[in-house]
């Protein structure tokens, strides 16, 4: 199974080549809970800060201006430590 992959930091221009402000929003207050992906999911953090610990594998800490690409089939836990609001696209 493929890894979390993730850029910090992510140019306004790629964010408008990736067309992100179309995406829909998704928000969650601090809490940690665990989560599996039936489909790929692609997200850019527009607010707070997370860990996502992919089973067996390293955690990720993720935040404002960040894009991160959660595989098909990947189970992790989420550690939302400031509240998140992120755009997201499936598939």
């Amino acid at each position: 199974m493929s890894a979390i992959t993730w850029e910090h930091r992510v140019s306004p221009a790629k964010l408008e080549i990736m067309g992100v402000e179309a995406w829909p929003v998704w928000e969650k207050e601090v809490s940690t809970f665990p989560w599996t992906y039936d489909r790929q999911e692609t997200c850019y953090f527009l607010a707070g800060e997370v860990v996502v610990t992919p089973e067996g594998g390293e955690p990720v800490r993720l935040g404002r201006g960040d894009v991160a690409v959660f595989p098909a089939g990947m189970s992790c836990t989420w550690e939302i430590l400031k509240p998140v609001r992120k755009h997201y696209r499936l598939g």
